[in-house]
């Protein structure tokens, strides 16, 4: 089901100037809990909320999704502009035409209780990198995989029992980058071919790496240590910017978490990227 927000609560989207650390609330809603804000080329604003997907105008605006089932905070636009890939409540990935059209089912069915979660697409368009979830036993088991855009053959690329998230292509095309709890909690890593590396190492948990369209920051979502997941409506979310040499700058503290930057979200020039809020 699709989160609804409390009694006294809003939905706020922000965007921050990387530069000089200015924030702009650009809209705000007391009656959609609105989530996941992308960019398409253009500059417009795509967010999520009520299974439904909207462009950022004066308000929010639908996007016809095509027959597609109720979707989820999962969605990428592709590097054209002409396709939204989308995460459905059925546990698959579907494509929409941004001006509207039929979806197309891009996954596969992969067994009973086997979920598709996208999070990135590769700078040339050709591929999706998501979040495979399945049960073995009573284990929860959750791995980065890939699959071409057009649909076709899975590629597992993490094969292993930690908790991985947020599977998302770097700008070369050939790192992925995502969150994982195999250093204890929730830290940033890359991965490409075999090679995995670790790219933070403190006691907030962090989640959600969004690499700069020109490779030289990752802004991500970093919760408080000891959090579990990456829940809904907690104190003290910070979000961060990883430079390339390593800094770790502080651009503010906010009421969220799940569904604040859960996707990528920098603008197409690099200069900003997107956030939400969700004040009581």
């Amino acid at each position: 089901m699709p989160r609804t927000l409390r009694q006294g609560q809003r939905s706020e989207l922000y965007v921050v100037d990387v530069a000089s650390n200015e924030h702009r609330l650009v809209f705000s809603s007391g009656e959609v809990l609105f989530e996941a804000p992308n960019w398409l080329p253009d500059g417009t604003l795509v967010v999520n909320g009520n299974g439904l997907l909207y462009r950022v105008a004066d308000g929010l605006e639908e996007i016809e999704l095509g027959g597609v089932p109720p979707i989820n905070n999962d969605h990428v636009v592709s590097p054209d502009g002409r396709t939204v890939y989308v995460s459905a409540e059925d546990g698959h990935i579907y494509a929409v035409p941004i001006e509207g059209g039929p979806g197309r089912r891009v996954t596969n069915d992969r067994g009973e209780g086997f979920r598709h979660y996208l999070h990135g697409v590769s700078p040339d368009g050709t591929t999706l990198a998501y979040i495979g979830l399945e049960w073995v036993g009573d284990q929860r088991i959750t791995n980065v995989w890939t699959i071409p855009a057009a649909g076709g053959a899975d590629v597992q690329v993490t094969d292993d029992e930690y908790a991985d998230d947020g599977s998302e292509y770097g700008p070369d095309g050939e790192w992925i980058y995502f969150n994982s709890e195999r250093a204890g909690h929730a830290q940033l890593f890359r991965i490409k071919g075999g090679t995995v590396e670790q790219l933070t190492d403190d006691e907030r948990v962090n989640w959600f790496p969004h690499p700069s369209p020109d490779g030289t920051a990752i802004a991500y979502v970093s919760f408080p240590p000891g959090t579990e997941g990456h829940p809904a409506d907690i104190e003290d979310v910070r979000l961060r910017l990883l430079t390339r040499d390593g800094e770790i700058r502080e651009l503010t503290s906010l009421f969220g978490g799940q569904g604040t930057m859960n996707v990528p979200s920098w603008s197409p020039d690099g200069s900003s990227f997107a956030y939400v809020t969700y004040p009581l």
